[in-house]
């Protein structure tokens, strides 16, 4: 592999956690507050271990990492 491929072999240590990662970046993403307010009673009552925080950092990162689509112009007059 290349010095910049995008590819690495960091898998969560914690799947569920990154998993509610990734859930709360594309409800962050999409504006969904009231999921991204349920995430965070869901972590603030669980309490995370370094390994879950990381592997929820990881799962958001790996959403985050995807570019968001353009939207295209609005072409009506």
């Amino acid at each position: 592999m290349g010095i910049f491929s995008r590819r690495n072999n960091d898998t969560p240590s914690n799947p569920e956690m990154a998993e509610l990662g990734r859930e709360y970046a594309i409800a962050k993403r999409h504006g969904d507050r009231k999921t991204v307010n349920r995430i965070n009673r869901q972590v603030g009552t669980s309490g995370m271990s370094d390994s879950d925080r990381t592997s929820f950092q990881q799962g958001r990162e790996s959403y985050d990492s995807i570019p968001p689509i353009p939207r295209g112009r609005n072409r009506r007059k």
